[in-house]
């Protein structure tokens, strides 16, 4: 049973049979702690809400969708939350994952190679896919919520945003912190639209994009200029920033990152696919559905296109030449 007792936590205590070893982070709704099962010996970690988080309906909701979603998925690369016992308040007991925030190797690395960039993304596709076939909307996906383990192995992390086909729609009120974040939000979650899973598609493939390219997509002087610019341009094209980048990537960059959500890839997994053929992006195949003609493709069309209705006059010019020499 839950308790009324609220009081502050720091490494150290002990709640129930868990020792707080060391806080891990801490935002504005919860405290991250690293811990200890004294009854297994079995490192675990412990998100606490703020005691104000539990006066709140609304984010009281989203603490529990996010265990609630923790318990039903069970995928190598989703965390993993575990249920089953009485506890003394409310906390989360959370899978530890041994490994490095992506945002710290960008950090430190700035961005990264090729095919390391493109590994990691199928990985979150693979993810991401499961996720959405549960019916589970990430809605905050970004390098500070990806882990990246042993062998480029990733785990989504932090579902507190996360959105359930099935369960009950919390009320959402403007532009908030918690509808995702200024740098990868999809333009839609600007408008103030709940988003779906091509709204997770979108934000991968502004963390491709950054992890080629050592930026976001968009940059700007405040979270409300970036957020207006991707409602209104295109990002810079990829191979602009990096030559290395070759034009299949760059193209299907320009799909996971399309204003209109139609245009994108419906699926991670139609995303992953084309990372995967790269040698097919901008090839219609009758073999896979999302493989269509790409914007370089489209441009090779436009540029004979072109060539050809500017030769146009040149052949009236010599049609009408003929017919006065006669």
């Amino acid at each position: 049973m839950l308790t009324e007792v609220m009081t502050k936590l720091e490494a150290g205590d002990t709640l129930d049979h868990y020792r707080l070893d060391a806080e891990v982070a801490r935002s504005g709704m919860s405290t991250l702690f690293r811990a200890t099962d004294l009854g297994t010996g079995r490192q675990v970690a412990l998100k606490v809400p703020h005691p104000e988080m539990e006066a709140d309906p609304v984010l009281l909701e989203r603490f529990r969708r996010e265990e609630a979603i923790g318990q039903e998925i069970d995928h190598p690369g989703v965390v993993k939350t575990f249920d089953g016992e009485d506890r003394s308040r409310r906390y989360m007991v959370i899978e530890w994952v041994e490994g490095r925030l992506l945002r710290s190797i960008l950090n430190e690395e700035r961005k990264l190679p090729v095919d390391r960039a493109v590994a990691l993304t199928i990985a979150i596709c693979d993810a991401l896919d499961n996720l959405h076939k549960h019916g589970v909307v990430h809605r905050d996906l970004k390098p500070e919520n990806i882990m990246v383990c042993d062998g480029d192995r990733i785990k989504i992390i932090d579902f507190g945003i996360a959105l359930k086909e099935d369960a009950r729609r919390i009320t959402q009120v403007g532009l908030t912190p918690a509808l995702g974040t200024p740098d990868y939000i999809s333009p839609e979650q600007v408008k103030g639209q709940h988003g779906d899973q091509r709204s997770d598609v979108y934000a991968l493939g502004a963390m491709l994009y950054e992890m080629l390219t050592g930026q976001p997509p968009f940059t700007g002087p405040s979270p409300l200029a970036v957020m207006n610019e991707r409602l209104l341009t295109d990002p810079a094209p990829a191979r602009e920033l990096n030559a290395e980048i070759p034009p299949a990537i760059e193209e299907i960059l320009f799909r996971a990152l399309a204003r209109d959500p139609r245009q994108r890839y419906a699926t991670a997994s139609d995303m992953a696919w084309e990372l995967e053929h790269q040698e097919l992006v901008g090839i219609e195949s009758p073999q896979h559905g999302s493989v269509r003609l790409g914007r370089f493709a489209l441009s090779r069309r436009k540029m004979v296109l072109y060539a050809a209705l500017a030769l146009v006059p040149l052949a009236l010019f010599v049609v009408m030449l003929v017919l006065a020499r006669r």
